[in-house]
């Protein structure tokens, strides 16, 4: 495992698999300044690396993360406060922009900001003991993570507004029931099942994966028409990878396809 900035998130590889770590297990993850500033810089050196087919999140030790530091929040509100307020916009959009698709393991909690860090990532699997929810306006704001924009494009607004606004725990199976998550496990289980999941994306062509999510990540974005277009466009560039061709030959000489990225 090889840390990242300054040693509190950290970055482990398995052939094509790259398993980020919030690496604060003494605080139970718990997000500061420096920590969603090394796993920003973890998430952009995934992005750059054409070897890393797709990506974890995951929290080392017991728990998956507490949400933001209550420390730090605490000083942030002071009227001197010098915290940066872009670093965890900064860390959501390095996770949504990431080329690889992302698969979170929640593991025992993800409350308020750590709910929040879930949502830009394109998988989540979870433990069914985990406290997971947006907890804000019982401590006296809301949302404001991307909570109230990420939540409703993925599970619709009613159902955003219902999470948002009573601040209740949410059951692990009824999220799976309404496509929050996409499966729930055994608590110990959770970080082995994430990167299982991860395993199933690698056997797949990395380009048709950057491609597929550039091209479902737009569609929330732009009207219809825009959308094909942009699809279309995006299929023109796969039609000339070797990847592709490599695809359909492997389908006629019914053998497994060897992937490469090219």
């Amino acid at each position: 495992m090889k840390q990242v900035g300054t040693g509190l998130a950290a970055i482990d590889r398995e052939e094509h698999r790259a398993d980020v770590y919030l690496s604060r297990p003494e605080k139970r993850n718990a997000m500061t300044v420096d920590l969603m500033r090394d796993l920003t810089e973890a998430f952009q050196r995934i992005d750059a690396d054409d070897d890393v087919w797709a990506a974890t999140l995951l929290g080392e030790g017991p728990v998956f993360c507490a949400g933001m530091d209550l420390e730090m929040m605490r000083d942030r509100v002071e009227p001197d406060s010098e915290i940066d307020r872009d670093v965890f916009p900064d860390v959501l959009a390095a996770i949504e922009d990431a080329r690889q698709p992302v698969v979170a393991g929640i593991k025992r909690a993800a409350p308020a900001g750590a709910f929040e860090l879930t949502l830009p990532c394109d998988f989540r699997v979870i433990g069914r003991d985990a406290r997971y929810g947006l907890l804000e306006v019982k401590l006296g704001t809301f949302p404001h993570g991307g909570g109230t924009q990420r939540l409703p494009r993925l599970v619709g607004l009613s159902k955003a507004k219902e999470i948002v606004l009573t601040g209740d725990w949410i059951d692990p199976q009824e999220a799976k029931g309404f496509g929050l998550v996409h499966e729930v496990c055994e608590p110990d289980a959770v970080d082995e099942r994430a990167k299982a999941f991860a395993d199933r994306l690698c056997e797949n062509a990395p380009i048709g994966l950057r491609y597929g999510k550039r091209a479902l990540n737009a569609a929330f974005e732009t009207p219809l028409e825009t959308g094909l277009q942009y699809e279309r466009s995006l299929a023109h560039e796969v039609d000339d990878t070797r990847d592709y061709r490599e695809g359909f030959e492997a389908r006629l000489e019914d053998r497994e396809p060897t992937f490469r990225g090219e």
